[in-house]
């Protein structure tokens, strides 16, 4: 079944499907616009290999897919339909995805220019050819169906026997930090800014080793049945491994992930910045979290030349710890081997890679079909070498013009938002004083990144697709754990330029649009400005108010996690997004009874995208400097300004994927991010007529106002 809803996948979904793990941060620095905070790989758009450079479709006359509207349905009883209700009906999801819309789109187009340049790379020798060379060694690797087939399960020979010999719980602990293998670890390890000192890295420590992903998979009576079929799944690696009594091990490894399940803290908890900012000195995590080797797993995982690990899960660390050590070695085996072979299985021989998609992408997304081969290979280049392929990337597809533009808008939204701050009635001079200042502090990065990753450290060979994927994961986190007390790299992107998506980052105090969301529905230079600020305006207020939102407003200008506001301001806030979770849970999804939006974990998301879509408003006023908009095709400006937004998020769900989004994302389904957020601003009412009785109608006195 279909549903007409917008794709936010997992976050990192490219990288765990082709059993790399991300290597991003693992606090709450990022803050994306869409959870698929890397490059999606999608439907294709035409083999764009050979020729030149792929051009941008348009949306319409002026930007906007009138054709797409379905106007025989009200603006006030469903926006979704009335936007892209006509669209909906005639949009199939295709059948090696699980979701379709205007991302997904816009991610085809990017795959398909990545695609064209990859094969533009000649196969040589990648220790003397360059990242060329290395790019082309990955790609054509993977492309060698017939020798993967061919090798079978002879690549994983090494990690499993890795696996077995780690016959104690010190071993096991060495093998879970070690990043040349697939294995799993309970310690998610991570270097990235430190939240309370800006200029320099720290380590980070968050809860892991959740095959499901979520403690509510586990834990919650109406996801027995993906727990059945994961326990299928379970069993079914291990007997492809060739592991003892597969059955067995199986339930011991699920019996493992659910001790470990509720010791997690839910995924709303992870995102306080309140409380997850914990550091504990090396030498006291033995008294803190006593049970696991925690010297010998820092020395494995290369990070001993540190002194500090900052917990994010506070209390659930120890739990864990105690978990692990109370658990028998043979099960922890049986853990660490089912997780070497669903990692490793995408780039092994079709019994492999078809087991995992069965599961993974089929069972618990809907995916009908696996995708294209050359997609595979293409998500493989992007998660070993991004930033080589980015680079020729913006030579042919990012313009100064674009750069240009997009400044102006950028300063367009924030002057906008400094104003609306300066009309806030709610709020103190104090906080506004402190508000103001973190503004004027907001740094921005467009396109990409002033200078480029060196890949000449990183070990490539021809026909080696397995090897090369570990050493590229070996490669990434030894770039980032050397860093560990040093000054922050203030230039460093946490995306690339073909990535279609952006993001606030807290501790930097900065926002980022890679080149690849610069074009429609998001922007056009050629479009009606209305559709532009409803739509790369919109995103641009997202991500600024990302650093006012109900986390990001704990940081200050520099980026330091600090309270800088009133007792009396802070409880006027949390007030009102309080109300707005309240609106977001009450929607309902038929198709998937007893699920919900939750309300706290997509909360920041939710103020990003009200407190985006108003600045982008002001803005778009202030553009027009003082005289009226025309009026285009019977729509008046704020009309196609409201337009603009609600077509960047439609989408169509496969009811699989939906579940997946609502129990595991941090955002809420694009349908409702299409007119969610307007049901809080007055003049969506007065564009639209709507009125009191209206499905979509909420009281004046009921609305939301925050920035």
């Amino acid at each position: 079944m279909e549903t007409a809803l917008k794709k936010t996948l997992l976050s990192a979904a490219t990288l765990v499907a082709l059993g790399l793990a991300a290597t991003a941060g693992a606090h709450d620095a990022h803050a994306c616009l869409d959870d698929a905070c890397t490059l999606q790989l999608l439907q294709p758009a035409g083999d764009a290999a050979g020729g030149g450079a792929i051009e941008t479709p348009r949306f319409g006359s002026w930007g906007f897919d009138v054709a797409g509207m379905d106007t025989s349905v009200a603006p006030g009883k469903d926006f979704f339909a009335y936007a892209s209700g006509t669209w909906a009906k005639n949009t199939r999801i295709p059948a090696d995805q699980s979701s379709y819309g205007a991302f997904r789109a816009l991610r085809d187009l990017s795959e398909a220019r990545v695609h064209q340049l990859v094969e533009s790379y000649k196969l040589g020798d990648p220790a003397t050819g360059g990242d060329a060379a290395k790019i082309a060694a990955v790609y054509h690797g993977f492309m060698d169906e017939a020798t993967i087939e061919k090798l079978d399960a002879a690549p994983l020979k090494p990690l499993l026997e890795r696996v077995r010999k780690a016959g104690s719980h010190l071993e096991i602990a060495r093998l879970m930090a070690a990043r040349d293998t697939f294995n799993a670890t309970l310690f998610g390890l991570s270097v990235s800014d430190d939240q309370r000192d800006p200029e320099h890295y720290t380590l980070y420590m968050n809860q892991s080793g959740l095959g499901l992903g979520d403690r509510e998979m586990y834990l919650r009576d109406n996801f027995a049945p993906q727990r059945e079929r994961y326990l299928a799944y379970i069993a079914q690696l291990l007997e492809l491994a060739g592991w003892k009594d597969p059955q067995a091990a199986a339930q011991s490894v699920l019996a493992f992930e659910t001790k470990i399940a509720e010791a997690h803290w839910t995924r709303a908890e992870s995102r306080d910045r309140d409380r997850t900012y914990n550091p504990v000195p090396f030498e006291r995590f033995d008294a803190y979290a006593p049970g696991f080797p925690w010297a010998e797993h820092f020395k494995a995982a290369g990070v001993d030349h540190g002194s500090v690990a900052v917990v994010r899960q506070g209390t659930a660390i120890p739990k864990m710890a105690k978990v692990f050590a109370d658990t028998d070695v043979a099960t922890l085996q049986a853990w660490q081997a089912f997780h070497a072979v669903d990692g490793a299985a995408p780039l092994l021989s079709s019994r492999f890679a078809n087991a995992h998609f069965e599961f993974r992408d089929k069972f618990l997304n809907g995916q009908l079909e696996q995708r294209e081969r050359w997609k595979r290979a293409v998500s493989l280049v992007e998660a070993s070498l991004g930033e080589a392929v980015g680079r020729d990337y913006v030579e042919l597809y990012f313009t100064p013009d674009a750069k240009a533009k997009m400044d102006a808008l950028v300063a367009n939204v924030k002057a906008a938002m400094a104003a609306r701050l300066d009309q806030l009635e709610w709020m103190s001079p104090a906080t506004k004083a402190e508000a103001h200042a973190k503004l004027k502090g907001f740094g921005l990065k467009i396109g990409h990144p002033p200078k480029w990753r060196d890949y000449s450290g990183l070990r490539i060979a021809n026909g080696d697709v397995v090897g090369n994927a570990l050493r590229a994961r070996q490669f990434e986190w030894d770039y980032r754990r050397a860093r560990l007390g040093k000054t922050v790299d203030k230039d460093e992107w946490g995306m690339t330029p073909q990535t279609v998506n952006a993001y606030y980052n807290s501790v930097k105090n900065e926002i980022v649009f890679p080149a690849a969301i610069l074009q429609p529905p998001f922007f056009d230079p050629d479009a009606d400005p209305a559709v532009n600020y409803g739509g790369i305006g919109g995103v641009i207020g997202h991500e600024i108010i990302h650093g006012f939102d109900d986390q990001g407003r704990k940081s200050d200008g520099a980026g330091v996690l600090r309270d800088w506001w009133t007792a009396e301001d802070a409880a006027k806030f949390e007030a009102q997004a309080a109300k707005l979770a309240a609106q977001y849970e009450a929607y309902e999804f038929p198709q998937l009874p007893g699920l919900h939006i939750n309300g706290r974990t997509s909360m920041g998301e939710n103020i990003g995208d009200l407190g985006g879509l108003t600045i982008a408003l002001e803005a778009y006023r202030r553009s027009l400097g003082g005289k009226p908009a025309p009026v285009i095709d019977g729509f008046t400006g704020e009309q196609r300004f409201f337009l603009g937004w609600a077509q960047v998020w439609r989408t169509l769900w496969r009811d699989d994927a939906l579940r997946q989004q609502l129990v595991n994302g941090t955002h809420s389904p694009g349908h409702i991010r299409a007119f969610a957020p307007l049901r809080n601003i007055d003049a969506w009412y007065d564009a639209f007529g709507v009125k009191q009785g209206d499905p979509l109608y909420i009281k004046p006195e009921d609305r939301v106002r925050i920035w």
